[in-house]
């Protein structure tokens, strides 16, 4: 059995604001897992805007706390009252979706730690648990996307965004998908998109209109929030459903409920943990998710991989929208 040290390296923020309140620590406490955890020791964590949500205080979160909420690694010990049943095993292959990545070793919840295919490494495992299990949700239970549908997809190149195109083409749907440069255009098409529209030069809504013939998409997947919020309803068509699922611009924060009575367009806000709160959820989406990966039929792109000490970069390279694809970082 590997020896598991007192103590880890670690990025913690003891206050909110901007990225220079993280703080890499190398005496942090190797958590002890619960009767229901497991300790894994980290090989990668995926960098997610949730990090950014939480360190500047738009998701409250107890303080001192340790930044990240996915990764991937090997158990190195389990809880005493993990059910077998879950077949987690030391020594296995696991990702996690669990708060406090950003460190050497996680305790993370036995019900959200899933056992990787020999197929999928531990660092694409660290870069799908939170982005691409939003992803798959959101296709899957907040609208069901089905064949001969038209998805509009903000932000078509980034993390979420490029899972979102190819898992909406693989369930047969029709994708528009909106960038800011022809850079990430060509990536957006290589994703899938079917048309790819240029929001810095081009109208998204008027776009979205002539393409569609007026009647607009069945569903439009954003993470945006506030800054496109009613272009995103107004490119829903009637009866159609608009998933908004981030705030990468700022919250929305000028909703007007009657709005959506214009074309009975059904709003959700979906968060993930909602969908997996059980067990049975958790291991179905994974179990499918991580089975996408494995045959190829969804590519993980990897943006750029950081270190620890450059957390901070990774954070401010994200929300700056200087980057494309998953960022991740090698602990």
């Amino acid at each position: 059995m590997t020896s598991i040290p007192k103590t880890m390296k670690g990025v913690r923020f003891h206050s909110t604001g901007d990225s220079s309140v993280l703080r890499l620590e190398t005496d942090i406490p190797v958590p002890a897992p619960g009767e229901t955890e497991v300790l894994v020791d980290l090989d990668y964590a995926g960098v997610n805007f949730i990090d950014t949500y939480q360190r500047g205080g738009l998701y409250p979160i107890k303080l001192p706390a340790t930044s990240g909420r996915e990764g991937a690694g090997h158990i190195v010990q389990i809880g005493d009252k993990v059910p077998s049943s879950y077949d987690l095993h030391v020594g296995d292959a696991v990702a996690v979706f669990a708060q406090g990545t950003m460190a050497q070793y996680v305790a993370a919840p036995a019900t959200s730690a899933m056992k990787l295919p020999a197929s999928v490494s531990t660092r694409i495992g660290a870069a799908v648990m939170l982005q691409g299990l939003t992803a798959w949700t959101m296709v899957k239970d907040a609208h069901r996307v089905e064949k001969g549908q038209c998805i509009l997809v903000q932000a078509a190149a980034g993390g979420t965004g490029g899972l979102l195109v190819q898992m909406c083409k693989h369930l047969g749907a029709a994708v528009i998908g909106t960038v800011s440069t022809t850079q990430k255009a060509e990536l957006a098409r290589r994703h899938g998109c079917d048309y790819v529209i240029l929001y810095k030069d081009q109208s998204v809504q008027d776009e979205v209109t002539r393409l569609t013939e007026g009647k607009g998409c069945h569903a439009v997947l954003s993470g945006i929030g506030k800054s496109t919020f009613a272009a995103d309803l107004a490119c829903t068509r009637r009866r159609g459903t608009l998933v908004s699922y981030g705030n990468s611009s700022g919250a929305i924060t000028d909703l007007k409920i009657l709005d959506l009575a214009k074309k009975n367009v059904k709003l959700v806000r979906p968060t993930l943990v909602n969908y997996i709160t059980e067990r049975e959820e958790f291991v179905e989406r994974t179990s499918e998710l991580l089975d996408l990966i494995a045959k190829g039929a969804v590519r993980v792109e990897l943006g750029g991989e950081y270190g620890l000490d450059t957390l901070a970069a990774a954070q401010d390279d994200l929300t700056g929208q200087k980057t494309t694809g998953k960022l991740i970082v090698k602990l």
